[in-house]
């Protein structure tokens, strides 16, 4: 059986743009009260669109001190818990270790690697979508981008800029928080839209 083909970079570029969460949805989660209303409005929800950032390094062999967020996204909102404060590290960390809720994302290894660094947790239940697509056949690495064009026929639109940026500032930019929010909330709808949802 031939191997699903992916659409060429060239070919995402003319898609129409994949709709995103705005900041209205999107709730920033500095301190343990906050994380305690936060962890109240996910535990409601079966699956978590997951990811993580951390400030990048630019010198070789400089171990990174990430993660500085963590993103878990509803169909209705997105969480950005930022790691600084004792009590909000150790809500995201049991939020992260709770099973029965399916943490789902895109090349979550390093991710996954850091929170056990950082956190000291064992994330439970964590799903990388692009083990999906291989045993789906794809033979490419699946990243967000190229599965929202498969399954939505639309381009995901990425800031190269708030990727390399510094995610252990205090305050995030506008621009910082749309980019990791979407990427939490777009791996949500790429889980559902894989028919995964239960």
């Amino acid at each position: 059986m031939q191997a699903p083909s992916l659409p060429a970079p060239e070919e995402i570029a003319l898609l129409e743009p994949f709709e995103r969460i705005g900041l209205d949805r999107i709730a920033v989660v500095a301190t343990e009260a906050e994380a305690e209303l936060a962890a109240d409005a996910l535990v409601l929800a079966p699956v978590w669109g997951f990811d993580t950032e951390s400030r990048p390094t630019f010198e070789a062999g400089v171990a990174s001190e990430g993660p500085h967020i963590v993103q878990l996204a509803t169909r209705e909102a997105v969480f950005i818990f930022q790691l600084h404060d004792a009590g909000c590290r150790a809500i995201a960390g049991e939020l992260l270790e709770r099973s029965g809720i399916i943490k789902a994302g895109f090349g979550l290894r390093d991710d996954r690697r850091r929170i056990v660094n950082k956190l000291g947790v064992e994330p439970q239940e964590v799903l990388d979508l692009d083990t999906v697509f291989r045993e789906r056949g794809y033979r490419r690495q699946m990243g967000v981008k190229a599965a929202v064009a498969v399954l939505f026929g639309k381009r995901y639109l990425k800031s190269k800029r708030a990727a390399t940026s510094n995610w252990a500032h205090r305050r995030l930019t506008e621009s910082q928080l749309l980019y990791a929010a979407n990427d939490a909330w777009a791996a949500l709808r790429v889980y559902e839209a894989l028919g995964l949802a239960g």
